[in-house]
């Protein structure tokens, strides 16, 4: 890497860092610029780890882990909560650098491997406080909760994320800006976050010893559960000591019947980001006082006048283990079409994060537009809407329009006929 660039990552260390399996003198460096962006350099691996769980779910119980329409629905919102990093720096390392910068008590050596378990620890533990506040005050699980929408639990699942999470989990970091360098911050922020993405899968049942300490796929499952016995359960990102520790653990124990206690049953992507939000903007002007329209707010999901904080649980829905997924007709062939047309979006999505520096931002909000345009489209055709052909067709006239001017381009220029046709 040139002085002061992004370093590059071997394939092994790019690996072991979705275990979070790096050593300090591997991954510790002196300034934010030279930190590997590891997430990005991670996909080609996420997409290796889910053919593999579909190989391993066939070989086990002969069916796949997940299905076409909730598949595509998670990686819609993973995009979704992309798109706004194309326009603006992360607002988790401006807040930590602007923090760090004009209100460090004292400066711990960023080569130091006491320094980089201390913010593995630091991380993590505020992860868990801002994970756990994220399921007891309703604006945050207002958001928090497209995470947990999907009624599928498989390595898609890990990446169906909400767009507005993010502008609320920064501040819970602040803390460690008072003394740890932003560039070890910077990298386990990213190790953490790639933790997460391996246990949401059930190819893998127990890890014996490791459960005591890590968070886990059992672990996670329950996370994951509208069974009661699940709900507010397991919120450690790295860790499962911190859930030990203040008494929020569980064990898996009967099956785990995934989702929300109460369905949104839509594959549309905005819907699944805005809905639960404008959930609350109705229920904060139809519930009378004043005190009574900020506990909307800010107690939990389950409140209302007379109840506890977080609502009573004989409320949450009981589990028959006869729950039936939302999951509407859709022919074939139309289920093909889906998949190759959300194929061509992730390359062109793919092909902005590269090229995003050399174009106008006219030319980036173009392609922002037609992306989240594309996807909605995505999401009602898998939801066999009535007026879902009429968008595609629409989505696609506008696609050869701005296509034959120059708009976009595909990674692969052989492909520029294919996609036309």
């Amino acid at each position: 890497a040139e002085a002061g660039g992004p370093r590059d990552t071997a394939p092994g260390q790019q690996l072991r860092a979705l275990f979070y399996a790096l050593a300090p003198g591997e991954s510790s460096f002196r300034t934010v610029e030279e930190v590997p962006d590891y997430v990005e350099k991670s996909i080609p691996f996420f997409i290796t780890f889910i053919g593999l769980e579909f190989a391993v779910s066939w070989i086990q119980k002969r069916k796949l882990p997940g299905r076409i329409n909730d598949g595509i629905s998670s990686l819609s919102l993973g995009i979704l909560s992309r798109l706004p990093d194309v326009l603006f720096r992360s607002i988790e390392l401006i807040s930590y650098i602007y923090v760090w910068n004009n209100y460090r008590l004292f400066e711990l050596p960023w080569d130091s491997p006491w320094t980089w378990y201390l913010t593995l620890l630091g991380v993590d533990f505020a992860y868990y406080c801002f994970h756990r506040m994220s399921h007891e005050v309703n604006i945050l699980w207002a958001a928090h909760q497209v995470h947990h929408s999907s009624e599928d639990y498989n390595l898609f699942t890990a990446l169906r994320q909400s767009v507005v999470q993010k502008y609320t989990s920064w501040m819970f970091n602040l803390p460690m800006a008072l003394f740890i360098p932003p560039s070890v911050f910077a990298v386990h922020l990213q190790l953490n976050l790639l933790y997460q993405f391996w246990i949401h899968t059930e190819v893998i049942t127990k890890l014996g010893p490791l459960e005591w300490i890590l968070n886990t796929p059992s672990h996670h499952r329950v996370h994951h559960g509208r069974n009661p016995y699940c709900i507010d359960k397991n919120y450690g990102g790295t860790l499962i000591i911190w859930d030990r520790i203040f008494g929020t653990f569980e064990a898996e124990d009967a099956k785990v019947v995934y989702g929300l206690t109460h369905p949104v049953n839509s594959f549309d992507p905005i819907m699944l980001q805005l809905r639960p939000l404008a959930h609350i903007w109705n229920t904060f002007w139809a519930t009378p006082g004043f005190c009574n329209k900020l506990s909307v707010i800010f107690k939990g999901p389950g409140w209302g006048p007379g109840k506890p904080r977080l609502g009573l649980p004989e409320e949450i829905p009981v589990i028959t283990g006869k729950e039936v997924p939302f999951n509407p007709y859709v022919p074939a062939y139309l289920n093909c079409y889906a998949l190759v047309h959300f194929a061509v979006i992730v390359d062109l999505y793919t092909e902005l994060l590269a090229s995003m520096t050399m174009l106008s931002q006219g030319a980036v909000l173009l392609r922002i537009g037609f992306v989240i345009l594309s996807l909605v489209s995505f999401g009602l055709l898998m939801e066999n809407k009535s007026k879902a052909g009429i968008l595609e067709i629409i989505r696609c006239l506008v696609f050869i329009g701005v296509y034959k001017l120059g708009y976009f381009r595909s990674q692969f220029s052989f492909l520029g006929y294919a996609y036309e046709v």
